[in-house]
């Protein structure tokens, strides 16, 4: 028995030891996780001629408000300056992981936000009688999320011939599809609202089939850019609509050229509940409007060129100027919806390395509902407008000059940028209710209005 029991105890070393030695030598080839941290330290000082809509402590500029006429005098065409360290970034990248052909990989980014902001006149009700509007400057910068997501891509996929195909998933927190080409500026906005701008939860595939196409596909939801409604800005319309955003382009790139055309379907439910004769009820609301966009880019040696333009109904919920409305009320207690369209396009260019110039141009055209309303007006409070704007916004430019001088890992940018809104007059009756046109636009009493933005940006890049 003693010699029995010898053998089994060194049977069953020898197998542990064994099984011990494969284990590390699995472990040893297993392919280690590889972290890029990555960020800089940015400071903006900013002046505004004019009262205007922004956020992000005013650094992230829409447009300059209309003009507030009392006793003759434009209480907006009021000038401010501001500096801030706000939107310093850190971010990390994660990569090196792989099976197979098959990557993973990773990325979750965060900076800081909202230093200021607009005063809440519900706690301070005395506020408009001192200052015309973004007037809070004792705000303290929040750290938010930018972006959370995680990525596996499949490589060397076979095509026809001798060309390869690569699949990438991405999921999570991360730029919209439609924002995701910025232009050459250093401004915070990138060129809002003269393009799509939004980070929102996503599942998104590329697939690269060859050298020269990039097919994309995308289901979508909201999270900090939401659609307008009853409730205002929100991300419960989404919710119980049950219904993603969804997303697809195709992209063709050859050498220094690039050319992507897509198209967004958002469906939302503005009401989930209505009321029939004074009894609540449940409604089968819906709004659903699509979106298109072209996008192109082309690089030769110290010069750049980008342009995007984007047309189509609503797109509120990508900072763009336009909305939607209601437009009719049904017996079984549900709204009828029409969607509001617009056509936003920016070109931005850039020349040089150490010294850089740089020339951004934006147009944004409000156009209407595509049929008009039975009615010869619609009230602007059924209109459900972009956060950040004015239903009675007509037209909207800008010119943006722009110098940039590198120096290593810093980066020193002064700007000059004008924007002009033209805005149209509501329709008012007697009572005092303001109105837009069967079209769903302002076309009265058309004027311009526009601020003189000087910007200078500090930042330094790790």
């Amino acid at each position: 028995m003693k010699i029995l029991s010898k053998i089994l105890s060194v049977a069953l070393l020898s197998f542990c030891a064994l099984n011990m030695s494969a284990a590390d030598k699995e472990q040893k080839a297993e392919p280690k996780n590889n972290f890029k941290l990555y960020g800089f330290v940015r400071n903006y000082f900013a002046f505004d001629s004019r009262e205007s809509v922004s956020g992000t402590g005013d650094l992230f500029y829409y447009m300059p408000k209309d003009v507030n006429m009392v006793n003759g005098e434009d209480l907006n065409a009021t000038p401010s300056f501001t500096a801030l360290a706000l939107t310093s970034r850190l971010g990390v990248d994660v990569t090196g992981y792989n099976i197979g052909n098959v990557s993973f990989g990773a990325k979750i980014e965060g900076d800081f936000y909202a230093g200021l902001s607009a005063v809440d006149k519900t706690k301070q009700p005395n506020i408009a009688n001192y200052f015309p509007g973004n007037t809070n400057i004792s705000g303290t910068a929040t750290a938010r999320l930018r972006q959370a997501y995680a990525t596996v891509t499949w490589k060397d996929l076979p095509l026809a011939g001798d060309q390869k195909a690569s699949v990438a998933l991405k999921m999570g927190q991360a730029w919209h599809p439609m924002g995701a080409d910025f232009p050459h500026v250093f401004s915070l906005e990138v060129a809002a609202p003269f393009g799509p701008f939004s980070r929102t939860p996503q599942i998104t595939m590329d697939a690269n089939l060859g050298q020269n196409w990039v097919v994309s596909a995308s289901a979508l939801w909201q999270m900090q850019y939401n659609s307008q409604g009853p409730v205002g800005g929100s991300a419960i319309y989404m919710k119980y609509g049950m219904t993603p955003e969804m997303y697809a382009a195709v992209t063709y790139k050859n050498k220094g050229a690039l050319v992507r055309l897509g198209a967004d379907l958002l469906s939302i439910k503005p009401r989930v509940l209505g009321s029939v004769d004074g009894a609540k009820v449940r409604v089968s609301d819906r709004k659903t409007s699509m979106l298109y966009y072209a996008y192109a880019q082309y690089t030769y040696k110290k010069f750049a060129l980008k342009a995007k333009s984007t047309w189509g109904e609503s797109g509120e919920h990508l900072n763009l100027m336009s909305g939607y409305a209601k437009v009719g009320e049904n017996a079984d207690g549900s709204w009828n919806y029409a969607s509001l369209r617009s056509s936003s396009t920016w070109l931005s260019m850039i020349y040089g390395k150490k010294w850089q110039g740089v020339l951004l141009l934006g147009y944004m055209k409000a156009l209407g509902f595509a049929d008009p309303l039975d009615s010869s007006r619609i009230p602007a409070s059924d209109v459900y407008y972009c956060g950040n704007g004015f239903s009675n916004i007509n037209q909207i430019y800008r010119i943006n000059p722009q110098v940039v001088y590198n120096i290593g890992k810093m980066n020193i940018g002064l700007e000059y940028q004008w924007t002009s809104v033209q805005y149209g007059k509501y329709i008012t009756d007697e009572e005092g209710v303001k109105y837009l046109n069967s079209h769903g636009l302002a076309t009265d009493g058309l004027h311009w209005v526009g601020n003189h933005r000087v910007n200078l940006m500090v930042k330094y890049n790790f």
